[in-house]
């Protein structure tokens, strides 16, 4: 009974979205989703996900990504997420909010923040992390549970506090205590191979990207930024 559960409201979810891949699962029973979203293959969402747009807004995960637990995610332009990353649960992620600085007006008046978001390809964003208008985060990086995100995070870089900054890079100096002990646990426990259906497909061209240190996410957050501005014609995001 429950697995029919389970498929009746991934069937009734998947009919909320503009856009669903192939094998997307939504089995728990409050999942809203409000205007432009887009779905890769193989998404998944858990209970009390908000994902909602306004206007021209649009939300876009790439393949096998998804949200924990009351993650919410609110566009007023964009918010593209890239295959493989995963959002812990109690997550927010706005592209919008409101510039109070030099101001003593009610904050409810005052003028709005929007700039697209970009995250990466195989990103992990701890619990309860706020996540800024305008922010792109590289290929491979990690976020620290409770962190606020207000700049650009490089590939493979572990961001942690409020604001966030960088505190190491997942294989650069990385001390020799801390390169053992993974040695260690790698020979316990080894590589989740389950994990790793459709990811080893793209493995060697993600790690050629990693090696790289290109901002990926940096640069198609710039290049939504152009083509909301108007700078880019509208056939450039086709």
């Amino acid at each position: 009974m429950k697995n029919i559960v389970r498929v009746w409201r991934t069937w009734k979810h998947s009919r909320k979205f503009v856009k669903v891949g192939r094998r997307c699962r939504f089995p728990h029973k409050y999942l809203e989703v409000d205007g432009h979203v887009e779905l890769g293959d193989e998404c998944r969402f858990r209970n009390n996900v908000i994902l909602r747009t306004h206007g021209q807004g649009k939300i876009i995960f790439g393949n096998r990504s998804g949200c924990s637990y009351f993650c919410i995610l609110e566009a007023t332009k964009m918010i593209k997420i890239g295959n493989f990353t995963g959002i812990a649960e109690f997550t927010v992620i706005r592209d919008t909010n409101h510039f109070v600085i030099g101001t003593d007006e009610h904050w409810r008046i005052t003028p709005y923040i929007a700039e697209p978001i970009v995250i990466g390809d195989c990103v992990l964003i701890g619990s309860r992390c706020y996540i800024n208008p305008g922010v792109a985060i590289g290929d491979g990086a990690v976020i620290a549970p409770g962190s606020v995100v207000t700049k650009d995070v490089g590939p493979l870089e572990v961001w942690a506090g409020n604001p966030a900054r960088k505190i190491a890079h997942r294989t650069q100096g990385v001390p020799a205590k801390v390169q053992e002990r993974y040695l260690e646990l790698l020979a316990k426990y080894g590589l989740k191979d389950q994990d790793r259906r459709g990811y080893e497909e793209d493995e060697a061209r993600i790690r050629e990207v990693y090696a790289s240190g290109v901002n990926r996410a940096a640069e198609e957050r710039d290049r939504l930024r152009k083509l909301f501005e108007g700078e880019l014609n509208i056939e450039a995001d086709e």
